[in-house]
């Protein structure tokens, strides 16, 4: 685990040296918990959003998408429940006045206990957290002797909940009544799902089951917000809400639970680093949910979650406006009835795409050490990204800066960057240039030689193997297509 954590410091360091993340603000010495991403990080989360958006809408003939705005009528949160229970269980040092999230401040102590200890601590929190037993969390805190990494003390307040709703006002008219102006920034994508639910079936002409599918920004004012992008304050989700006849939620959750784990391991994350954790506290609105866990460097943390959550965003939405949203049924039961009007039942799949992207870097990061054939040592820093979703496919490398050759690399340059995201560099000696590549995470490059001149052929590389080959130069487009397919 501390090689682990070393690994995972050099990466935290490599995205800001070949422009994957930035500190957002940085030139302001920063935002706790904010993060800009750089040119390459930039087309790394598009790729991942566009697999992701490809197999849920275009792979799937029942589901569509749509792009819901992220202020919405204060109402929604009121119906959804997030402004009285969306809050987590805090408490504070009395000494140094720092606040911690409960769960992450035991969770963090449970990591420096050994196998049944820690399994024993980590059960008895979610014990105490399924009961919402504060008094429990601030005894068991207290009988640990968990103390503040600021004061060193184990002087607690009680423990609190807090709302992680960001607050703003809407609107340049001011009010007698502050409040009539509060909107809140969205903690979550779904509800502009399922407030347009009547739009979309309507318009769409949907037939249950279906899906709605949408990706976007969400704000959670977490106090603790840590491990690099895995949480922050601002973020994307890529989330699906898929309706269904009551009754068959369950043969539903179990689908996609399958599915999105089988889509995970398609884009290059191993089975083995994925797994199921079925929660023991189930949120107001489920009637099962469970986590896709992903083994990161500091340990098992969720990536996607799987969520049961009945009928209850529909209704309350009927509820709190008024209006009935509920889908007619015309086609027919076992015994031949028709199934009529119905509030479907919804199963979710939510993922965080920043979590995503951290999950293939993490994947993807090594430093490799070998021994040539003189004797000497070699190394690399490499990110072996998945081709099909590394942000730059091909780089187009002239030998040297004259006698033709970067006409000849520019012509190939003009023929494959309307294919694929390519980069053309000229610049320092050929294996320097190799080793930016690998760095950065281009899969192939096309080396052009004085040889091609004459034979009208080029040295392609391949990253992972550093294995080179000569291919005709017409065929270089098909091949890098047929390898990032």
């Amino acid at each position: 685990m501390a090689n682990d954590t070393n690994l995972f410091q050099n990466l935290i360091s490599h995205c800001k040296e070949y422009g994957y993340i930035f500190q957002s603000s940085e030139l302001y010495d920063g935002l706790s918990a904010v993060y800009d991403y750089g040119q390459n990080g930039a087309q790394l989360k598009k790729n991942l959003r566009d697999e992701w958006w490809k197999s849920m809408t275009q792979m799937h003939e029942n589901i569509v998408g749509i792009d819901a705005a992220i202020f919405m009528h204060p109402t929604v949160w009121k119906a959804s429940g997030h402004v009285d229970n969306f809050s987590d269980p805090m408490i504070d040092n009395k000494d140094s006045k720092k606040r911690y999230r409960v769960d992450h401040l035991i969770e963090a102590h449970a990591e420096t206990l050994a196998g049944p200890e820690k399994d024993a601590l980590l059960q008895q929190l979610d014990q105490l957290l399924a009961k919402d037993d504060y008094a429990g969390l601030k005894k068991l805190i207290e009988e640990q002797r968990i103390t503040c990494t600021v004061s060193k003390t184990c002087n607690w307040t009680d423990v609190r909940q807090f709302n992680l709703m960001f607050k703003t006002e809407f609107g340049a008219v001011a009010s007698e009544n502050p409040e009539d102006n509060i909107v809140y920034l969205r903690p979550e994508t779904a509800q502009g799902i399922f407030v347009n639910f009547l739009n979309v079936q309507k318009t769409g002409r949907m037939k249950i089951p279906f899906g709605i599918a949408q990706t976007g920004k969400a704000f959670r004012n977490e106090i603790v917000a840590r491990q690099f992008i895995f949480r922050m304050r601002e973020f994307e989700q890529m989330e699906m809400q898929f309706f269904v006849r009551p009754g068959t939620q369950m043969e539903w959750y179990n689908y996609w639970k399958e599915t999105r784990k089988k889509w995970h391991e398609s884009i290059g994350i191993p089975s083995e680093k994925l797994r199921y954790h079925n929660h023991i506290k189930l949120a107001h609105y489920a009637d099962a949910a469970l986590d896709i866990e992903f083994e990161f460097p500091f340990g098992w943390k969720e990536l996607e979650g799987i969520h049961s959550r009945t009928d209850f965003d529909l209704s309350q939405h009927a509820k709190y406006s008024r209006k009935k949203i509920q889908y007619f049924d015309n086609d027919l039961d076992e015994q031949g009835k028709p199934y009529g009007n119905y509030t479907p039942f919804v199963v979710e799949t939510s993922v965080g795409l920043d979590r995503l992207f951290l999950t293939i870097l993490s994947l993807s990061y090594a430093e490799e050490t070998w021994t040539k054939e003189d004797g000497t040592e070699d190394s690399r820093v490499v990110l072996k990204i998945p081709a099909k979703l590394a942000p730059t496919k091909l780089a187009i490398l002239p030998l040297v800066k004259k006698d033709g050759l970067p006409e000849i690399a520019r012509a190939l340059m003009d023929d494959c960057k309307g294919s694929f995201m390519c980069f053309y560099e000229e610049k320092d000696a050929i294996g320097k240039r190799y080793r930016r590549m690998d760095a950065v995470g281009t899969p192939f490059c096309v080396t052009i030689d004085h040889q091609t001149k004459e034979d009208n052929a080029v040295t392609i590389r391949y990253r992972d193997s550093m294995l080179q080959e000569r291919i005709p130069i017409s065929e270089v487009k098909k091949k890098i297509l047929e390898l990032i397919s």
